[in-house]
């Protein structure tokens, strides 16, 4: 790789591109830093006729731009080596994409499912209640065996009677007026 030089900043052209990505809290931050501790990496940049144009390093040079610096370390780098370099970030670039949209289709495929689920889930839940109300209750309703006859000769023979039922055919028996 070729050496770092110090490249004239008005004479270094930023791609329109490339400036729509700047952070302005990392150029203030890498200024922090470059006023502190100087310059640690080289920017680079490629000829184009009679000036400059960035390749790499865009926070850094409106960072040194920021501080009114008049000129930048970088490195000059040829056409073929940006295109180069163009190609592997792009394959990179299109590798990191395809894992992101991965990521988005298994989540969206793991939400889709819960949905489902959860949808399962309350249909069943409104079918269990639908055939709870349709079911008489059983509060309230004796869950006793029916007496044979001679458990109800003798309740109604001389014990108290336990049903309106029970009284009227105690009455009966006995002769006595209701």
């Amino acid at each position: 790789m070729p050496k770092p030089e110090s490249f004239p900043i008005d004479k270094i052209y930023v791609p329109v591109k490339r400036k729509k990505a700047v952070k302005p809290e990392l150029v203030q931050e890498i200024a922090e830093s470059i006023l502190e501790i100087g310059q640690q990496a080289p920017i680079l940049v490629r000829p184009d006729e009679g000036r400059f144009v960035l390749v790499e390093g865009l926070h850094r040079f409106e960072a040194c731009k920021a501080l009114g610096e008049r000129t930048i370390i970088g490195v000059l780098v040829s056409a073929e080596i940006v295109h180069q370099k163009t190609l592997l970030s792009d394959s990179a670039e299109a590798e990191a994409e395809r894992d992101k949209m991965a990521r988005l289709k298994r989540l969206r495929l793991e939400k889709e499912a819960a949905a489902r689920s959860a949808a399962a889930s309350e249909a069943v839940m409104e079918t269990q209640s639908a055939e709870l109300l349709r079911k008489p209750s059983e509060k309230g309703i004796r869950n006793v065996p029916k007496a044979s006859r001679s458990q109800s000769d003798r309740r109604t023979s001389g014990s108290t009677p336990r049903t309106l039922s029970e009284w009227l055919t105690q009455q009966k028996r006995n002769g006595g007026r209701y």
